[in-house]
């Protein structure tokens, strides 16, 4: 048997399915459809019936008697069901070849729909919408900037009055000179030991105790009743301050992380608004107090006290402690503090050109078209109107004398006087005199005798041209327009 025989009819297919898993879908592709095994069976007949004309009759008749007994059996025995392969096969014999070749996917593609363009209006709106997203600008990083410069005031503020409730303040304030003593007796050995009591109560987390059970050295209670619930309401102030300052910290801090991350320059551009806050804050206050001192005094006691538990008489321990003089003294000193802070701050955040990202003044920088300019370079002037018709003007003469030229090259005789190759005259002296005013024509001659003159400086080419040069006699050949001057 060779590579040419014809194939038996009768040769069984080869068992494509080695696991007996007929009904798996899986291998419906690797069975033969009923229509390909009776194009086989048709092709394997007229192979038969070509090589020799009784092997057809004999297969032909064995082939009958083995239908009519294979018939015969199936025709008293029940139909088998057929199969979910088989059921595959049928349904794929019926349908209609595919249109792709080697493939049997008849399903649009997921993405054609992408390859129809939108409604015009549909298109506009996409397109505003990107070059919204594209030029808008994030609100996170604008919110924690603002975040950044409402806190940066109030946290100067209580640091600068944390410094000042301190006993180091207090120790520098009472050994001062000029701070005055008090009339009543109290050193200023008592006035430290008992200030330092005032001012500890103020920061720690003591009950009235601490400053009721104080006794003097004859044995007398330090406070009254009214001066410990003040000292208590002061502690309630300062305590909430305080938290509130530390509160701010931690969002200004967060907000400083933030910005570091997300958005560059946004720490210094929240810094640099928050000093501004804080010195129109600070200067505002500083002449109001300047102006009237008891009013600002008593209206600022009067935000956070009740009317009335903060006056006491001079015999009383705090007023003997903590005269009007360092109340103004304390004043001072905050706000010098604050405003110091704010001003180096506005310094070290200035938006200078570098901080900004921007090149130094005179510089070197490329345009977009291309092109090298400078920062320091002043904008051209727009020209003037003499200085506009004379451009014209040379426009057209240069044009005139290149259509001379270009008649003389075609033979035609040039009119006019002869051509002057220089606008610039010398007197007899010797000496270089101005420009002098020459009417349309004998610009046009000039302009002619500048191009005689390059065509002639060209070499022999030019010199070929028939052209004659008769220049003035009283004039001096001065180059023009980088022409050379032995013409």
């Amino acid at each position: 048997m060779t590579d040419s025989s014809p194939t038996p009819p009768n040769r069984q297919d080869p068992q494509l399915d080695p696991a007996g898993d007929a009904d798996e879908p899986a291998f419906d592709w690797m069975r033969p459809t009923s229509a390909q095994q009776s194009s086989a069976a048709s092709d394997s007949t007229s192979s038969d019936s070509t090589s020799s004309g009784s092997a057809v009759s004999d297969s032909a008749a064995s082939g009958g008697a083995a239908s009519d007994s294979a018939a015969a059996p199936a025709a008293g025995s029940t139909p088998k069901p057929l199969s979910r392969a088989d059921r595959k096969a049928a349904e794929a014999a019926d349908e209609p070849p595919p249109r792709h070749n080697g493939t049997h996917f008849t399903e649009p593609h997921p993405t054609a729909a992408l390859q129809i363009r939108p409604p015009e209006e549909e298109v506009q709106r996409r397109n505003a919408e990107r070059e919204h997203a594209l030029n808008a600008k994030p609100v996170a990083p604008r919110v924690m900037q603002v975040l950044l410069a409402v806190c940066f005031p109030v946290i100067l503020l209580v640091l600068a009055v944390r410094a000042v409730a301190s006993p180091l303040f207090l120790w520098v304030e009472y050994n001062r000179p000029g701070f005055p003593g008090d009339g009543y007796g109290f050193s200023t050995d008592d006035r430290m030991t008992y200030g330092s009591y005032a001012v500890d109560y103020l920061s720690n987390w003591a009950g009235p105790r601490y400053l009721g059970e104080l006794v003097d050295r004859s044995g007398d209670r330090l406070f009254e009743g009214g001066e410990v619930s003040h000292m208590a309401d002061v502690k309630l102030v300062i305590l909430s301050a305080f938290g509130a300052g530390v509160l701010l910290i931690l969002l200004g801090l967060i907000a400083v992380a933030y910005l570091r991350r997300r958005s560059p320059g946004g720490v210094r551009r929240g810094l640099f608004a928050g000093s501004i806050i804080t010195l129109v804050i600070i200067i505002s206050l500083g002449v109001l107090a300047v102006l009237g001192w008891e009013q600002f005094f008593a209206q600022f006691h009067s935000v956070f006290f009740a009317s009335g538990t903060w006056t006491f008489s001079l015999q009383d321990t705090l007023i003997r402690l903590f005269p009007a003089q360092f109340w103004v003294d304390g004043g001072i000193v905050i706000a010098g503090l604050v405003l110091l802070a704010s001003l180096v701050t506005l310094v070290l955040t200035w938006p200078t050109r570098k901080r900004r990202g921007l090149p130094k003044r005179g510089a070197a920088v490329q345009d977009p078209a291309g092109k090298t300019v400078t920062e320091t370079d002043p904008a051209p002037a727009a020209p003037s109107q003499a200085a506009t018709a004379e451009a014209a003007s040379r426009e057209a003469a240069y044009a005139e004398a290149a259509s001379r030229e270009a008649a003389s090259a075609d033979g035609a005789p040039a009119d006019g006087a002869p051509a002057k190759r220089s606008f610039f005259r010398r007197d007899r002296s010797g000496k270089a005199g101005e420009a002098t005013a020459a009417p349309a024509s004998a610009t046009a001659d000039a302009a002619a005798a500048d191009l005689a003159a390059g065509r002639s400086a060209a070499g022999p080419e030019g010199a070929g041209s028939g052209e004659t040069n008769t220049g003035d006699t009283g004039t001096t050949d001065t180059p023009v327009r980088g022409h050379s001057s032995a013409v």
